[in-house]
């Protein structure tokens, strides 16, 4: 399986927005309007976020107008809110869907600090053994999780 297939959605989406639902999903950082930002396993680049949509859709072309408008505006605070506590220099933003069926955009900080071949790559670009040197760890990435969640929470006040 490609890389991009296993990013941070185990054991499947529909189980991890059911966990965070249920309060037992330990990434989740916040609920938006639009669905459910959580910490991606790997944190390889600190930061990197997932928003699952909730209800769930297959894509992004599923949605209303309105519905779309709200995702796309989540997912660009979700980047406001990394850019002020993580310090990266830009946001990449991915919604693909090809390996997982269900509507998840990918938002990821980048630093002046990773290589520039890499850094110019796609995330995903990264060696698989780096990718995965840093995964997720609840204790360790709480405070993260704490300080994007107030981020979050003060760009949504603001709109």
């Amino acid at each position: 399986m490609d890389r991009i297939g296993r990013l941070d959605l185990p054991p499947n989406i529909p189980q991890h927005i059911e966990a965070a639902r249920a309060g037992t999903n330990p990434a989740v950082i916040y609920r938006v309007h639009s669905g459910w930002v959580v910490l991606c396993d790997w944190q390889f680049l600190p930061g990197y976020c997932i928003l699952l949509a909730d209800p769930l859709v297959a894509s992004l072309n599923d949605l209303d107008h309105t519905q779309r408008e709200i995702f796309l505006r989540d997912m660009t605070l979700v980047g406001d809110a990394l850019m002020e506590v993580t310090g990266a220099y830009r946001i990449n933003y991915a919604i693909l869907g090809n390996t997982d069926p269900y509507l998840h955009a990918h938002i990821v900080p980048r630093f002046l600090t990773e290589l520039e071949e890499l850094r110019k790559g796609l995330p995903w670009s990264y060696p698989k053994d780096q990718m995965d040197s840093v995964k997720f760890d609840y204790r360790r990435d709480k405070p993260l999780i704490e300080k994007i969640s107030q981020a979050i929470q003060k760009h949504l006040s603001e709109t």
